[in-house]
């Protein structure tokens, strides 16, 4: 089950190249200047150039006609294509705009600005490894006519897909881009994205601290500069920052997890309940938001609150293992113990290499007063787990409970030598078991 911990390397991922069309470069030959009278005069018996224009002032519906008409003549004018995807696009409809691009591509394998805007379509569907085949063409190609700034956006647009996997890469593809356009905000997330994924947790503090002076009311920048703060356990530097911003922006779902992060990693189960219930309300369908307010309750004593958030997330997922042995714990929390053995008999069918799911089953057995099962679960548990006191005792009275002396007496004498008068409780019934036993 994703815990409080591990939202802390999920919080902070800004949406990946969500503009649409308005960012992919103008149709070539297209232009913000005055047109010169020749050139006016030419456009008026250019089909393309009219369509253009139309595009230039978002008359789209005159363009798409204009396009229509051009290509039932010249379906293979790449220049024609992309004019028709940039259309769709604009509009965002992806999928038409994409089919008009590949045609582009295909007409014409070297056209930039087709490569550019489908990978950028792509990009935004998480097809991630198509993406990046179009925009490493993209980059490879010369935009016509010139655009320096189109050529660094396909730069940047790889750096996105490249930061997680390949961080190096994704630091020379944003090194590309800077070399031919200005350094922009959304840079410097990126570059404290990149320096995170590295390890580099010193770096990324430094990008996010200057994209936090440059844009001071940025949540992206506020939320990765509290995700690496987090990381270095400096949970008093990062409450404040986090909360300030909340207040500007109190909807804000990283900065609401991170302050739930926070709050629990500083013993204030009550605040973190209250902040990850306040997130559920606004997104209950979230599945990490449930799992992480679900693992907040149980962490508060309050099992019977999980409950039903488990058994929610497992009508999506029921084949999880994770969740599986979350709800089997918890149930165990509500002495729910014979529920508790259906859930984890289920979970070691799916991992029973889960050496934690196996020490559940055997307690949850144990308490259900099912002892040979008990034994079973251990002895599957000993090929993954070394034993511990816990463990030693579950043995015992297993055994113990089957009326096998020697093997309960055994392993009675193994807990008191590894218990060595940490639980007391549990120390006086093994004495007083072998006194009763003769052992």
């Amino acid at each position: 089950m994703k815990s409080l911990k591990y939202l802390a390397t999920i919080v902070f991922t800004s949406a990946l190249l969500s503009a649409h069309a308005q960012s992919v470069p103008m149709p070539p030959g297209t232009s913000t200047n005055e047109p010169s009278p020749e050139a006016a005069a030419k456009s008026a018996d250019d089909p393309l150039a009219q369509a253009e224009a139309a595009i230039d002032t978002k008359d789209f519906a005159h363009a798409r006609s204009l396009l229509d008409t051009y290509l039932s003549g010249h379906s293979n004018d790449a220049r024609a294509l992309f004019d028709r995807g940039y259309v769709e696009d604009a509009q965002e409809h992806d999928h038409a705009a994409a089919n008009y691009y590949q045609k582009a591509i295909a007409a014409d394998p070297n056209q930039f600005e087709s490569h550019l805007a489908v990978g950028l379509i792509l990009a935004r569907q998480d097809k991630q490894q198509d993406a990046h085949q179009q925009l490493e063409a993209a980059s490879r190609l010369e935009p016509n006519p010139p655009n320096p700034a189109a050529k660094a956006q396909a730069f940047r647009a790889l750096a996105e897909l490249d930061r997680s996997a390949n961080p190096d890469a994704a630091k020379q593809e944003l090194i590309q881009a800077l070399s031919i356009s200005p350094e922009t905000p959304a840079d410097l997330l990126l570059t404290g994205e990149i320096a995170e994924a590295e390890g580099d947790e010193v770096n990324a503090e430094t990008a996010y601290r200057r994209a936090l002076n440059q844009q001071p009311e940025s949540s992206a920048a506020t939320a990765g500069l509290a995700h690496v703060l987090i990381a270095q356990k400096k949970y008093a530097d990062a409450e404040p920052l986090i909360k300030s911003a909340l207040i500007r922006d109190p909807d804000d779902p990283a900065l609401n997890s991170q302050l739930a992060i926070v709050l629990n990693a500083e013993g204030k189960q009550n605040e973190s309940v209250a902040a990850l219930e306040k997130l559920h309300a606004k997104q209950p369908d979230d599945a990490s938001i449930s799992g992480m307010l679900a693992d907040a309750y149980t962490q508060a004593g309050a099992a019977d609150k999980a409950d039903p958030l488990y058994v929610q997330l497992l009508k999506s997922n029921p084949n999880d293992p994770a969740l599986l042995t979350a709800r089997g714990e918890n149930l165990i929390r509500q002495q729910r113990y014979a529920e508790a053995v259906v859930v984890l008999q289920k979970t070691v069918s799916l991992r029973p290499d889960s050496g934690n799911a196996w020490s559940s089953l055997a307690f949850a057995a144990s308490e259900n007063h099912q002892p040979q099962l008990v034994i079973d679960s251990l002895s599957a548990r000993s090929k993954y787990l070394e034993e511990t006191p816990a463990t030693y005792f579950l043995w015992a009275t297993a055994y113990d409970n089957l009326h096998h002396t020697r093997e309960a007496a055994d392993y009675y004498h193994k807990f008191l030598t590894a218990s060595n008068g940490r639980f007391p409780d549990q120390e006086w019934q093994a004495k007083h078991r072998l006194v009763t036993l003769g052992k």
